[in-house]
């Protein structure tokens, strides 16, 4: 007799789960292709293979690692090489929604052939880099810049590609009521629906330096590199894809190194507060891919630094993150030293097409 109370395969919970993430976020086509994935890998299929290295971790474990996510960039970036014609010419294109089930046989017939390039894509913590995330940040910057009165130093943690180290150097538009910002000549152009009121767009904010760093940074000089960071936009977010591009461009002409090392120690190494400036540690969707071991003693580096902070020297920590619990809705939080104030100043959506500015 079959046990139809079985528990379900923690690989299968996590893809179902983040197909519905993907749908929730306006893309059709990729929780369409997690939900098939989910659905193969449940019956034995040729998916499996691909999910072994993951055998015996939860769910939680496996979206904490983002495997279902794995597997979507591993797939587009298939489509995106060349090597797999017949799963391009299902993906989405400007003026082509694209065929999730189609692209779904196609990637089933390729995974026998295929299935050591897709693991070793797999093999490899992902790398996303929203460029859009700059429009919840930048008023945070704004609001340091107005409230010190002094040039920034920007240091970002967990950069990856450091498309959003360059956030001076991009035109942004919140909407004729609201107003907008930066070099109207910029190639990088951000929108967002912008919600609330209006933040400082009147303050002129100059970064007097710069820094970055990531675990595993992605040097965007590198064709497969740039490649595996487009491979991680959503197919069928042609607007994402377009953004990336130009921000890759940017970086590639700013020449933007982004150093590999650790969160802590890095930070540690290279952010401390400096007369005459205003030193701002930001990061955006990082901080839950962490363990809380890691968190605690990030934060307890971060306060030490604070600490340290003069009126002349002062110190902020800028941060877009998840609210616990919640991948789909990010808070935009801001300390800033002297004194330590912890402000809650909105609400963004996880790819910044959309802020809730309080202020």
């Amino acid at each position: 007799m079959s046990d139809d109370t079985a528990p379900e395969d923690p690989a299968v919970t996590a893809l179902r789960f983040q197909s519905g993430a993907c749908q929730a976020l306006g893309s059709a086509f990729s929780a369409e292709i997690l939900r098939l994935a989910a659905e193969d890998l449940a019956a034995g299929g040729p998916t499996a293979p691909l999910f072994a290295p993951w055998t015996g971790r939860d769910a939680r474990a496996q979206m904490a690692d983002a495997v279902p996510l794995r597997l979507l960039g591993a797939l587009h970036d298939l489509a995106l090489s060349g090597a797999a014609p017949g799963l391009a010419a299902h993906y989405p294109t400007p003026g082509a929604a694209g065929d999730a089930g189609a692209a779904w046989r196609e990637a089933l017939a390729l995974m026998a052939g295929q299935q050591a390039r897709l693991a070793a894509f797999m093999s490899h913590e992902p790398q996303t880099n929203e460029t859009r995330r700059s429009a919840a940040l930048l008023p945070g910057f704004l609001t340091v810049a107005a409230e010190t009165g002094l040039p920034l130093r920007c240091f970002e943690i967990a950069a990856s590609a450091g498309l959003n180290s360059l956030w001076d150097q991009y035109h942004y538009d919140f909407g004729g009521a609201v107003g907008r910002w930066g070099d109207a000549s910029a190639a990088v152009r951000l929108d967002t629906d912008w919600r609330g009121p209006a933040p400082p767009l009147s303050t002129r904010a100059r970064v007097v330096e710069r820094g970055a760093c990531d675990r595993a940074p992605v040097d965007v000089r590198d064709p497969i590199a740039r490649r595996r960071l487009q491979a991680y936009i959503w197919p069928d977010q042609l607007e994402r894809l377009a953004r990336v591009e130009a921000a890759i461009e940017a970086v590639r002409a700013a020449d933007l190194a982004v150093e590999a090392a650790n969160a802590l120690t890095w930070v540690e190494r290279r952010a401390a507060p400096e007369a005459g400036a205003a030193t701002v540690l930001f990061h955006s969707v990082f901080w839950v891919y962490m363990p809380p071991e890691d968190q605690a003693a990030l934060t307890a580096a971060i306060q030490r630094l604070g600490e340290r902070a003069t009126a002349d020297a002062p110190f902020a920590w800028l941060r877009m993150e998840a609210q616990p619990g919640n991948l789909a809705l990010m808070d935009l939080r801001l300390t800033l030293w002297p004194g330590g104030e912890d402000r809650l100043l909105g609400h963004a959506h996880p790819h910044g097409a959309w802020v809730e500015w309080l202020g």
